[in-house]
């Protein structure tokens, strides 16, 4: 819970996969797609879920190593993203209780966001075919500037968009470079439990201001 410290929250923002949305199995199938292609075997989402954060190249390096050439990360990167690009939407969904999270958010008239290093090319079709992309007050994406999170320069580039001072955000990720955007933005911060994050909870020691295990915990913070 906030303690008195914390000024009223009038604008929340998200990051986007493992936070608003699970990604997960599409992401999971681009990657068995380079899989395929390079005659390996599948991965399971078990073995890719903590990964999904760190986007394309982080799921290659758990796939392929952090030592394959820069020509071979690239030549799988690209059909990696092309299959991605090409089925997007297939099982990606919000996760349980955000709907209800969101609904309450704009009934009480409180913006939200979206800060994500995804780019947009492929946010705005992601957010597009889930129809969700008319609701948030703003959408940042990772190329939407020069600099991208862990840069808090996005975070405050989707405040002023909002019409909200930094300090009066919330801002919930499930990496730890959310939380330093976040925290350098000037902004409130909590961790999305039930997002991708690794087993081992190396998120205890990240510098938020809290952490959430299920998605309706955040309108407690609002109160």
């Amino acid at each position: 819970m906030p303690t008195s410290s914390f000024l009223p929250i009038k604008c929340v923002l998200f990051d986007l996969d493992g936070t608003l949305l699970d990604t997960a199995p599409d992401l999971l199938a681009a990657l068995n797609a380079v899989l395929v292609a390079e005659g390996r075997e599948h991965f399971t989402l078990a073995q890719a879920r903590h990964t999904v954060s760190h986007g394309s190249i982080g799921m290659l390096e758990l796939a392929f190593g952090t030592e394959q050439s820069a020509a071979d990360l690239q030549r799988r990167r690209e059909i990696f993203l092309d299959y991605y690009q090409a089925n997007i939407s297939n099982h990606s969904c919000l996760f349980e209780a955000m709907p209800a999270v969101l609904e309450t958010l704009e009934s009480g008239g409180i913006p939200w966001g979206i800060v994500t290093n995804k780019p947009e090319y492929l946010t705005f079709p992601l957010l597009t075919a889930l129809d969700l992309h008319t609701r948030p007050a703003c959408i940042i994406g990772g190329d939407t500037l020069p600099v991208a999170k862990p840069h808090p320069e996005p975070l405050l580039l989707a405040a002023q968009r909002c019409g909200i001072a930094p300090a009066q955000c919330l801002y919930v990720g499930d990496a730890e470079r959310d939380i330093v955007a976040g925290r350098n933005a000037g902004m409130q911060t909590l961790i999305a439990e039930w997002g991708y994050l690794n087993a081992n909870n190396e998120h205890h020691g990240w510098p938020a201001d809290g952490s959430l295990t299920h998605p309706a915990e955040l309108l407690a913070w609002l109160t």
